[in-house]
Protein backbone atom coordinates (compact mmCIF):
# COMPACT_ATOMS: atom_id res chain seq x y z
CA UNK A 1 0.00 0.00 0.00
CA UNK A 2 1.20 3.51 -0.80
CA UNK A 3 -0.22 6.75 0.49
CA UNK A 4 -1.61 9.34 -1.94
CA UNK A 5 1.09 11.50 -3.47
CA UNK A 6 1.15 14.86 -1.76
CA UNK A 7 4.24 16.94 -2.50
CA UNK A 8 3.53 19.08 0.59
CA UNK A 9 2.89 16.29 3.11
CA UNK A 10 6.02 17.32 5.04
CA UNK A 11 4.96 20.90 5.65
CA UNK A 12 4.14 21.19 9.33
CA UNK A 13 4.35 17.43 9.79
CA UNK A 14 5.19 15.79 13.10
CA UNK A 15 7.95 13.24 12.49
CA UNK A 16 8.74 10.56 15.08
CA UNK A 17 12.36 9.43 15.18
CA UNK A 18 13.04 5.74 15.79
CA UNK A 19 16.48 4.53 16.86
CA UNK A 20 16.11 0.93 15.64
CA UNK A 21 18.55 -0.71 18.05
CA UNK A 22 16.44 0.53 20.95
CA UNK A 23 12.81 0.55 19.88
CA UNK A 24 11.66 -3.09 20.04
CA UNK A 25 13.49 -6.42 19.89
CA UNK A 26 11.44 -9.16 18.20
CA UNK A 27 13.82 -12.12 18.49
CA UNK A 28 15.27 -11.91 22.00
CA UNK A 29 18.84 -11.00 21.06
CA UNK A 30 18.67 -7.75 23.03
CA UNK A 31 18.86 -5.51 19.94
CA UNK A 32 15.89 -3.79 18.34
CA UNK A 33 14.98 -4.67 14.76
CA UNK A 34 12.65 -3.91 11.87
CA UNK A 35 9.95 -6.48 12.78
CA UNK A 36 9.97 -4.98 16.27
CA UNK A 37 9.34 -1.51 14.82
CA UNK A 38 6.47 -2.86 12.72
CA UNK A 39 4.88 -4.42 15.79
CA UNK A 40 4.93 -1.07 17.62
CA UNK A 41 3.78 1.28 14.86
CA UNK A 42 0.31 1.44 16.42
CA UNK A 43 1.82 3.41 19.30
CA UNK A 44 3.15 6.09 16.95
CA UNK A 45 -0.10 6.28 15.01
CA UNK A 46 -2.04 6.65 18.27
CA UNK A 47 0.32 9.44 19.31
CA UNK A 48 -0.81 11.39 16.25
CA UNK A 49 2.47 11.58 14.31
CA UNK A 50 2.44 12.04 10.54
CA UNK A 51 5.65 10.19 9.72
CA UNK A 52 8.49 8.13 11.12
CA UNK A 53 12.20 8.61 10.60
CA UNK A 54 14.23 5.44 11.10
CA UNK A 55 17.91 5.84 11.95
CA UNK A 56 20.30 3.67 9.87
CA UNK A 57 19.62 -0.05 9.53
CA UNK A 58 21.90 -0.69 6.53
CA UNK A 59 24.64 -3.32 6.42
CA UNK A 60 27.41 -2.04 8.68
CA UNK A 61 30.30 -3.16 10.90
CA UNK A 62 28.58 -0.99 13.56
CA UNK A 63 31.66 0.93 14.64
CA UNK A 64 29.32 3.96 14.82
CA UNK A 65 26.12 1.95 15.16
CA UNK A 66 24.99 2.10 11.56
CA UNK A 67 26.33 5.50 10.57
CA UNK A 68 29.24 3.59 8.98
CA UNK A 69 27.57 1.94 5.99
CA UNK A 70 29.14 -0.95 4.09
CA UNK A 71 26.12 -1.60 1.80
CA UNK A 72 23.64 1.21 1.18
CA UNK A 73 21.08 -1.06 -0.49
CA UNK A 74 20.59 -3.84 2.04
CA UNK A 75 19.48 -4.36 5.63
CA UNK A 76 22.00 -5.48 8.23
CA UNK A 77 21.05 -9.01 9.39
CA UNK A 78 21.00 -7.63 12.94
CA UNK A 79 17.87 -5.68 11.97
CA UNK A 80 16.24 -8.12 9.56
CA UNK A 81 15.84 -8.32 5.80
CA UNK A 82 14.63 -6.23 2.88
CA UNK A 83 11.37 -8.19 3.12
CA UNK A 84 11.05 -7.05 6.73
CA UNK A 85 11.57 -3.48 5.59
CA UNK A 86 8.90 -3.84 2.91
CA UNK A 87 6.48 -5.17 5.52
CA UNK A 88 7.27 -2.21 7.77
CA UNK A 89 6.51 0.27 4.98
CA UNK A 90 3.25 -1.50 4.15
CA UNK A 91 2.07 -1.45 7.76
CA UNK A 92 3.09 2.18 8.25
CA UNK A 93 1.14 3.22 5.18
CA UNK A 94 -1.90 1.26 6.38
CA UNK A 95 -1.76 3.38 9.54
CA UNK A 96 -1.38 6.61 7.56
CA UNK A 97 2.27 7.07 8.52
CA UNK A 98 4.87 8.24 6.00
CA UNK A 99 8.27 6.55 6.18
CA UNK A 100 11.56 8.46 6.14
CA UNK A 101 14.94 6.75 6.39
CA UNK A 102 18.36 8.06 7.36
CA UNK A 103 20.77 8.42 4.43
CA UNK A 104 24.45 8.73 5.37
CA UNK A 105 25.84 10.01 2.09
CA UNK A 106 28.90 11.99 3.16
CA UNK A 107 30.95 9.02 4.34
CA UNK A 108 30.88 5.23 4.28
CA UNK A 109 32.44 2.46 6.29
CA UNK A 110 36.03 1.54 5.48
CA UNK A 111 34.54 -1.92 4.81
CA UNK A 112 32.46 -0.65 1.90
CA UNK A 113 33.59 -2.19 -1.44
CA UNK A 114 34.08 1.32 -2.82
CA UNK A 115 36.68 2.18 -0.21
CA UNK A 116 38.34 -1.23 -0.31
CA UNK A 117 38.93 -0.69 -4.01
CA UNK A 118 39.87 2.96 -3.64
CA UNK A 119 42.66 2.28 -1.16
CA UNK A 120 44.34 -0.38 -3.33
CA UNK A 121 46.17 2.08 -5.57
CA UNK A 122 46.18 5.61 -6.92
CA UNK A 123 44.97 4.61 -10.38
CA UNK A 124 42.12 2.11 -9.91
CA UNK A 125 38.55 2.97 -11.08
CA UNK A 126 37.53 4.10 -7.59
CA UNK A 127 40.83 5.82 -6.75
CA UNK A 128 39.19 9.26 -6.69
CA UNK A 129 35.96 8.24 -4.92
CA UNK A 130 37.26 9.31 -1.50
CA UNK A 131 39.19 12.36 -0.31
CA UNK A 132 42.86 11.43 -0.58
CA UNK A 133 45.82 13.78 -0.20
CA UNK A 134 49.59 13.63 -0.02
CA UNK A 135 51.40 14.31 3.22
CA UNK A 136 53.21 17.56 3.80
CA UNK A 137 56.98 17.34 3.17
CA UNK A 138 57.52 16.52 6.86
CA UNK A 139 55.04 13.63 6.72
CA UNK A 140 52.28 15.34 8.68
CA UNK A 141 48.64 15.54 7.49
CA UNK A 142 47.72 17.82 4.58
CA UNK A 143 46.07 20.44 6.78
CA UNK A 144 44.78 21.18 10.26
CA UNK A 145 41.27 19.76 9.94
CA UNK A 146 39.96 17.91 12.99
CA UNK A 147 37.61 14.98 13.44
CA UNK A 148 34.47 15.56 15.49
CA UNK A 149 35.30 12.33 17.31
CA UNK A 150 38.75 13.57 18.35
CA UNK A 151 42.20 14.01 16.79
CA UNK A 152 43.15 14.77 13.22
CA UNK A 153 40.58 14.30 10.44
CA UNK A 154 43.27 12.53 8.40
CA UNK A 155 44.53 8.94 8.62
CA UNK A 156 47.53 7.48 6.83
CA UNK A 157 47.12 4.58 4.43
CA UNK A 158 50.34 2.67 3.74
CA UNK A 159 49.19 1.15 0.45
CA UNK A 160 48.64 4.48 -1.28
CA UNK A 161 51.11 6.36 0.89
CA UNK A 162 48.50 9.05 1.26
CA UNK A 163 46.15 10.37 3.89
CA UNK A 164 42.37 9.94 3.63
CA UNK A 165 39.81 12.31 5.17
CA UNK A 166 37.41 11.21 7.92
CA UNK A 167 35.31 13.81 9.70
CA UNK A 168 34.23 11.18 12.19
CA UNK A 169 35.84 7.83 13.09
CA UNK A 170 38.93 6.65 11.20
CA UNK A 171 36.69 3.81 9.96
CA UNK A 172 34.35 6.36 8.30
CA UNK A 173 36.22 7.73 5.25
CA UNK A 174 34.67 10.74 3.52
CA UNK A 175 33.46 10.33 -0.05
CA UNK A 176 34.72 12.76 -2.69
CA UNK A 177 31.60 14.58 -3.92
CA UNK A 178 33.70 16.59 -6.37
CA UNK A 179 33.66 13.36 -8.42
CA UNK A 180 30.42 13.22 -10.50
CA UNK A 181 30.46 9.40 -10.34
CA UNK A 182 30.18 9.55 -6.55
CA UNK A 183 27.21 11.89 -6.79
CA UNK A 184 25.47 9.62 -9.26
CA UNK A 185 26.14 6.52 -7.16
CA UNK A 186 24.52 8.16 -4.13
CA UNK A 187 21.58 9.35 -6.20
CA UNK A 188 21.15 5.72 -7.33
CA UNK A 189 20.99 4.72 -3.65
CA UNK A 190 18.24 7.30 -3.22
CA UNK A 191 16.33 5.88 -6.20
CA UNK A 192 16.64 2.34 -4.79
CA UNK A 193 14.82 3.24 -1.58
CA UNK A 194 12.23 5.44 -3.27
CA UNK A 195 11.32 2.49 -5.47
CA UNK A 196 10.68 0.47 -2.29
CA UNK A 197 8.06 2.96 -1.14
CA UNK A 198 10.04 5.32 1.07
CA UNK A 199 8.38 8.73 1.44
CA UNK A 200 11.46 10.72 2.32
CA UNK A 201 14.89 10.94 3.86
CA UNK A 202 16.73 12.43 6.78
CA UNK A 203 20.11 13.45 5.39
CA UNK A 204 22.87 12.94 7.93
CA UNK A 205 25.54 15.66 8.04
CA UNK A 206 24.12 17.36 4.94
CA UNK A 207 26.68 20.18 5.07
CA UNK A 208 29.65 17.77 5.06
CA UNK A 209 29.24 16.43 1.51
CA UNK A 210 31.91 18.64 -0.04
CA UNK A 211 35.31 19.63 1.35
CA UNK A 212 37.36 22.49 -0.04
CA UNK A 213 39.12 21.15 -3.14
CA UNK A 214 42.25 23.12 -2.25
CA UNK A 215 42.32 21.62 1.27
CA UNK A 216 42.98 24.97 2.90
CA UNK A 217 43.52 25.18 6.66
CA UNK A 218 40.61 26.22 8.86
CA UNK A 219 41.31 29.44 10.77
CA UNK A 220 41.34 29.46 14.56
CA UNK A 221 38.16 30.49 16.33
CA UNK A 222 38.61 32.89 19.25
CA UNK A 223 37.57 31.40 22.58
CA UNK A 224 34.83 33.97 23.15
CA UNK A 225 33.11 32.86 19.90
CA UNK A 226 33.12 29.13 20.64
CA UNK A 227 30.08 27.15 21.73
CA UNK A 228 29.29 23.54 22.45
CA UNK A 229 26.18 23.20 20.31
CA UNK A 230 27.44 20.38 18.07
CA UNK A 231 30.50 19.09 19.96
CA UNK A 232 31.17 18.99 23.72
CA UNK A 233 33.16 21.86 25.21
CA UNK A 234 36.14 19.57 25.89
CA UNK A 235 36.49 18.77 22.17
CA UNK A 236 39.14 20.84 20.31
CA UNK A 237 36.92 20.64 17.23
CA UNK A 238 35.30 23.78 18.67
CA UNK A 239 38.60 25.68 18.39
CA UNK A 240 38.30 26.13 14.62
CA UNK A 241 36.12 28.17 12.29
CA UNK A 242 35.01 25.41 9.91
CA UNK A 243 35.26 27.32 6.66
CA UNK A 244 36.88 24.67 4.49
CA UNK A 245 36.17 21.16 5.80
CA UNK A 246 32.40 21.55 5.23
CA UNK A 247 29.73 24.10 4.15
CA UNK A 248 31.06 24.38 0.59
CA UNK A 249 29.06 26.19 -2.13
CA UNK A 250 29.21 23.21 -4.51
CA UNK A 251 26.72 21.46 -2.23
CA UNK A 252 23.86 23.61 -3.48
CA UNK A 253 24.02 22.17 -6.99
CA UNK A 254 24.13 18.61 -5.68
CA UNK A 255 21.07 19.27 -3.52
CA UNK A 256 19.24 20.47 -6.63
CA UNK A 257 20.06 17.15 -8.32
CA UNK A 258 18.89 15.32 -5.21
CA UNK A 259 15.59 17.22 -5.16
CA UNK A 260 14.98 16.36 -8.81
CA UNK A 261 15.18 12.67 -7.90
CA UNK A 262 12.55 13.13 -5.18
CA UNK A 263 10.02 15.03 -7.27
CA UNK A 264 8.42 12.14 -9.24
CA UNK A 265 7.74 10.31 -5.97
CA UNK A 266 6.37 13.24 -4.01
CA UNK A 267 9.11 12.51 -1.48
CA UNK A 268 10.68 14.95 0.99
CA UNK A 269 14.00 15.37 2.78
CA UNK A 270 15.13 16.95 6.01
CA UNK A 271 18.81 17.77 6.33
CA UNK A 272 20.88 17.74 9.49
CA UNK A 273 22.92 20.95 9.55
CA UNK A 274 25.79 20.63 11.99
CA UNK A 275 27.51 23.97 12.33
CA UNK A 276 28.08 25.86 15.56
CA UNK A 277 28.32 29.32 14.03
CA UNK A 278 26.18 29.44 10.86
CA UNK A 279 23.62 26.65 11.28
CA UNK A 280 20.53 28.79 10.66
CA UNK A 281 22.07 30.57 7.69
CA UNK A 282 23.09 27.27 6.10
CA UNK A 283 19.62 25.87 6.73
CA UNK A 284 18.21 28.90 4.93
CA UNK A 285 20.50 28.32 1.93
CA UNK A 286 19.57 24.64 1.69
CA UNK A 287 15.78 25.05 2.02
CA UNK A 288 15.04 28.31 0.20
CA UNK A 289 13.98 28.59 -3.41
CA UNK A 290 11.95 25.36 -3.58
CA UNK A 291 14.66 23.51 -5.52
CA UNK A 292 16.83 21.91 -2.83
CA UNK A 293 15.75 20.03 0.30
CA UNK A 294 12.36 20.86 1.75
CA UNK A 295 13.52 21.32 5.34
CA UNK A 296 16.53 21.21 7.63
CA UNK A 297 16.90 20.96 11.33
CA UNK A 298 19.49 23.22 12.87
CA UNK A 299 20.84 22.88 16.39
CA UNK A 300 19.39 26.04 17.93
CA UNK A 301 16.89 24.03 19.97
CA UNK A 302 19.27 21.16 20.66
CA UNK A 303 21.64 23.36 22.65
CA UNK A 304 22.92 22.47 26.12
CA UNK A 305 21.53 25.77 27.44
CA UNK A 306 17.78 25.94 27.96
CA UNK A 307 15.81 27.68 25.23
CA UNK A 308 14.59 31.05 26.51
CA UNK A 309 12.02 33.53 25.23
CA UNK A 310 14.87 35.75 24.02
CA UNK A 311 16.41 32.73 22.30
CA UNK A 312 13.21 31.95 20.39
CA UNK A 313 12.91 35.58 19.24
CA UNK A 314 16.56 35.73 18.15
CA UNK A 315 16.36 32.40 16.31
CA UNK A 316 13.38 33.42 14.20
CA UNK A 317 14.89 36.85 13.54
CA UNK A 318 18.10 35.29 12.22
CA UNK A 319 16.14 32.87 10.09
CA UNK A 320 13.96 35.64 8.62
CA UNK A 321 17.03 37.72 7.79
CA UNK A 322 18.74 34.79 6.05
CA UNK A 323 15.75 33.55 4.02
CA UNK A 324 12.11 34.25 4.93
CA UNK A 325 10.86 31.20 3.01
CA UNK A 326 13.24 28.72 4.68
CA UNK A 327 11.45 25.83 6.36
CA UNK A 328 12.87 24.47 9.62
CA UNK A 329 12.24 21.17 11.34
CA UNK A 330 12.46 21.80 15.08
CA UNK A 331 13.43 19.27 17.71
CA UNK A 332 14.55 19.31 21.32
CA UNK A 333 16.07 15.82 21.50
CA UNK A 334 17.57 13.15 19.27
CA UNK A 335 19.97 10.20 19.40
CA UNK A 336 23.02 12.49 19.55
CA UNK A 337 22.02 14.81 22.40
CA UNK A 338 21.30 14.56 26.10
CA UNK A 339 17.53 14.26 26.45
CA UNK A 340 16.10 17.74 26.91
CA UNK A 341 14.29 16.99 30.19
CA UNK A 342 17.71 16.38 31.74
CA UNK A 343 19.67 18.86 29.63
CA UNK A 344 17.41 21.74 30.59
CA UNK A 345 16.58 20.44 34.10
CA UNK A 346 12.84 20.51 33.40
CA UNK A 347 9.98 19.50 35.66
CA UNK A 348 7.07 17.71 34.00
CA UNK A 349 5.19 21.02 33.88
CA UNK A 350 8.16 22.70 32.24
CA UNK A 351 8.46 19.87 29.70
CA UNK A 352 4.77 20.19 28.84
CA UNK A 353 5.12 23.93 28.27
CA UNK A 354 8.00 23.39 25.87
CA UNK A 355 6.04 20.69 24.04
CA UNK A 356 3.05 23.01 23.63
CA UNK A 357 5.42 25.68 22.30
CA UNK A 358 6.94 23.24 19.82
CA UNK A 359 3.48 22.39 18.48
CA UNK A 360 2.78 26.09 17.85
CA UNK A 361 5.98 27.08 16.03
CA UNK A 362 6.19 27.61 12.29
CA UNK A 363 7.98 24.62 10.82
CA UNK A 364 7.84 20.86 11.02
CA UNK A 365 8.52 18.94 14.21
CA UNK A 366 10.73 16.00 15.06
CA UNK A 367 10.06 14.00 18.23
CA UNK A 368 12.56 11.47 19.53
CA UNK A 369 11.37 8.10 20.82
CA UNK A 370 10.66 8.18 24.55
CA UNK A 371 10.28 11.94 24.59
CA UNK A 372 6.52 11.45 24.76
CA UNK A 373 7.05 9.54 28.02
CA UNK A 374 9.11 12.31 29.60
CA UNK A 375 12.15 10.06 29.77
CA UNK A 376 15.21 11.66 31.40
CA UNK A 377 18.75 10.90 30.26
CA UNK A 378 19.72 7.44 31.51
CA UNK A 379 22.75 7.12 33.76
CA UNK A 380 25.12 4.61 32.16
CA UNK A 381 28.16 3.16 33.93
CA UNK A 382 31.45 3.35 32.06
CA UNK A 383 31.62 -0.45 31.78
CA UNK A 384 28.25 -0.45 29.97
CA UNK A 385 29.19 2.26 27.44
CA UNK A 386 28.97 1.37 23.76
CA UNK A 387 29.45 4.79 22.16
CA UNK A 388 33.04 5.36 20.94
CA UNK A 389 32.53 9.13 21.28
CA UNK A 390 31.75 8.80 24.99
CA UNK A 391 34.59 6.36 25.61
CA UNK A 392 37.02 8.83 23.99
CA UNK A 393 36.01 11.84 26.09
CA UNK A 394 34.90 10.17 29.35
CA UNK A 395 34.18 11.40 32.01
CA UNK A 396 33.89 15.05 30.95
CA UNK A 397 31.59 13.93 28.12
CA UNK A 398 29.69 10.70 28.71
CA UNK A 399 28.69 10.15 25.12
CA UNK A 400 25.32 9.50 23.57
CA UNK A 401 24.30 6.20 25.13
CA UNK A 402 22.20 7.86 27.82
CA UNK A 403 19.75 8.96 25.11
CA UNK A 404 19.86 5.64 23.26
CA UNK A 405 18.68 3.20 25.93
CA UNK A 406 15.73 0.93 25.06
CA UNK A 407 12.19 2.19 24.80
CA UNK A 408 10.07 1.18 27.81
CA UNK A 409 6.70 -0.38 27.05
CA UNK A 410 5.71 -1.95 30.37
CA UNK A 411 6.85 -1.39 33.94
CA UNK A 412 6.39 -4.91 35.31
CA UNK A 413 9.31 -6.27 33.31
CA UNK A 414 13.02 -5.75 34.02
CA UNK A 415 13.63 -5.00 30.34
CA UNK A 416 10.60 -2.73 30.02
CA UNK A 417 8.99 -5.04 27.46
CA UNK A 418 11.75 -4.18 25.00
CA UNK A 419 13.16 -7.70 24.74
CA UNK A 420 12.34 -11.23 25.88
CA UNK A 421 16.07 -11.88 26.20
CA UNK A 422 18.00 -11.70 29.47
CA UNK A 423 19.87 -8.53 28.56
CA UNK A 424 19.45 -5.51 26.28
CA UNK A 425 22.34 -3.99 24.35
CA UNK A 426 22.15 -1.01 26.72
CA UNK A 427 20.65 -1.32 30.20
CA UNK A 428 17.06 -0.36 30.93
CA UNK A 429 17.24 1.91 33.96
CA UNK A 430 14.80 1.90 36.89
CA UNK A 431 13.69 5.55 36.51
CA UNK A 432 12.54 4.75 32.98
CA UNK A 433 10.40 1.77 33.99
CA UNK A 434 8.01 3.94 35.98
CA UNK A 435 7.38 5.99 32.84
CA UNK A 436 6.58 3.04 30.55
CA UNK A 437 3.88 3.34 27.89
CA UNK A 438 1.65 0.92 29.80
CA UNK A 439 1.95 2.94 33.00
CA UNK A 440 0.88 6.19 31.28
CA UNK A 441 -1.77 5.11 28.80
CA UNK A 442 -5.16 6.39 29.86
CA UNK A 443 -3.75 8.40 32.78
CA UNK A 444 -5.10 11.89 32.17
CA UNK A 445 -2.23 13.86 33.72
CA UNK A 446 0.53 11.71 32.22
CA UNK A 447 3.13 12.99 29.80
CA UNK A 448 2.03 10.50 27.15
CA UNK A 449 -1.59 11.64 27.19
CA UNK A 450 -0.41 15.25 27.11
CA UNK A 451 1.63 14.59 23.97
CA UNK A 452 -1.35 12.89 22.34
CA UNK A 453 -3.53 15.89 23.14
CA UNK A 454 -0.89 18.39 21.99
CA UNK A 455 -0.46 16.64 18.63
CA UNK A 456 -4.24 16.47 18.23
CA UNK A 457 -4.47 20.22 18.94
CA UNK A 458 -1.89 20.93 16.22
CA UNK A 459 -3.73 18.72 13.77
CA UNK A 460 -7.08 20.37 14.61
CA UNK A 461 -5.68 23.81 13.80
CA UNK A 462 -4.02 23.67 10.35
CA UNK A 463 -2.79 27.23 10.81
CA UNK A 464 -0.23 25.82 13.28
CA UNK A 465 1.11 23.51 10.58
CA UNK A 466 1.04 25.81 7.58
CA UNK A 467 0.29 29.41 8.58
CA UNK A 468 2.56 32.41 8.90
CA UNK A 469 4.17 33.39 12.20
CA UNK A 470 4.28 37.10 12.99
CA UNK A 471 4.73 39.48 15.89
CA UNK A 472 7.40 37.32 17.54
CA UNK A 473 8.34 39.11 20.74
CA UNK A 474 10.04 38.21 24.01
CA UNK A 475 8.72 40.07 27.05
CA UNK A 476 10.67 38.93 30.06
CA UNK A 477 10.34 35.15 30.21
CA UNK A 478 7.29 35.19 27.92
CA UNK A 479 7.53 34.52 24.19
CA UNK A 480 4.47 35.67 22.25
CA UNK A 481 3.51 35.48 18.57
CA UNK A 482 0.62 35.11 16.12
CA UNK A 483 -0.08 32.22 13.76
CA UNK A 484 -2.17 33.42 10.80
CA UNK A 485 -3.85 31.67 7.90
CA UNK A 486 -7.20 29.88 7.89
CA UNK A 487 -7.64 31.41 11.35
CA UNK A 488 -5.54 33.52 13.70
CA UNK A 489 -4.19 32.15 16.97
CA UNK A 490 -2.33 34.25 19.51
CA UNK A 491 0.25 32.27 21.49
CA UNK A 492 2.04 33.31 24.67
CA UNK A 493 4.31 31.00 26.67
CA UNK A 494 5.88 31.70 30.04
CA UNK A 495 9.24 29.91 29.86
CA UNK A 496 10.20 30.87 33.38
CA UNK A 497 9.44 30.18 37.02
CA UNK A 498 7.90 33.56 37.83
CA UNK A 499 4.37 34.86 37.21
CA UNK A 500 3.62 37.37 34.50
CA UNK A 501 0.47 39.19 33.40
CA UNK A 502 0.03 39.71 29.66
CA UNK A 503 -2.38 41.76 27.60
CA UNK A 504 -4.03 40.13 24.64
CA UNK A 505 -3.86 42.05 21.36
CA UNK A 506 -6.77 44.32 20.46
CA UNK A 507 -9.92 42.62 19.25
CA UNK A 508 -12.14 39.76 20.39
CA UNK A 509 -10.47 36.52 21.40
CA UNK A 510 -11.59 33.17 22.75
CA UNK A 511 -9.21 30.90 24.59
CA UNK A 512 -8.47 27.51 23.06
CA UNK A 513 -6.31 24.58 24.04
CA UNK A 514 -7.58 24.33 27.61
CA UNK A 515 -7.27 20.57 27.36
CA UNK A 516 -3.52 20.96 26.92
CA UNK A 517 -3.14 23.47 29.71
CA UNK A 518 -4.02 26.70 27.94
CA UNK A 519 -4.85 29.41 30.50
CA UNK A 520 -8.06 31.43 30.23
CA UNK A 521 -7.96 35.11 29.29
CA UNK A 522 -10.34 37.35 31.20
CA UNK A 523 -11.00 40.91 30.15
CA UNK A 524 -8.25 40.87 27.58
CA UNK A 525 -5.63 39.80 30.10
CA UNK A 526 -4.07 36.49 31.12
CA UNK A 527 -2.11 35.64 34.25
CA UNK A 528 0.67 33.23 33.34
CA UNK A 529 2.19 31.41 36.26
CA UNK A 530 5.37 29.34 35.94
CA UNK A 531 5.32 27.31 32.70
CA UNK A 532 1.81 28.51 31.87
CA UNK A 533 0.67 29.60 28.43
CA UNK A 534 -2.29 31.17 26.73
CA UNK A 535 -3.66 30.21 23.32
CA UNK A 536 -6.44 32.39 21.95
CA UNK A 537 -8.32 32.46 18.66
CA UNK A 538 -9.54 35.69 17.07
CA UNK A 539 -13.31 35.74 16.73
Amino acid sequence: MTLPKDPDWWRGAVIYQIYPRSFQDSNGDGIGDLPGITARLDHIAALGADAIWISPFFTSPMKDFGYDVSDYCDVDPMFGTLADFDALVTRAHELGLRVMIDLVLSHSSDQHPWFRESRQSRDNPKADWYVWADAKPDGTPPNNWLSIFGGSAWSWDARREQYYLHNFLTSQPDLNFHNPDVQEAQLDVTRFWLARGVDGFRLDTINFYFADKYLRDNPALPKELRNDSIAPAVNPYNHQMHLFDKNQPENLEFLRKFRAVLVPYGAAAVGEVGDAQRGLEIMAEYTSGGDKVQMCYPFEMLQPKRLTADGVEATFARMAAAAPDAWPCWSYSNHDTVRHITRWKLSDEGAKAYTALLMCLRGSVCLYQGEELGLPEAEIAFEDLQDPYGIEFWPEFKGRDGARTPMVWQQDNAQGGFTTGPRAWLPVTAPHLTRAVGAQTGVEASMLEFYRAALAFRRAHPVLREGTMTGIEAVGAVIRFHRQGSEEIFCAFNLGEGTQEIDLPEGRWETVGQNIGGQPADGGKAILGPWHYCLARRV
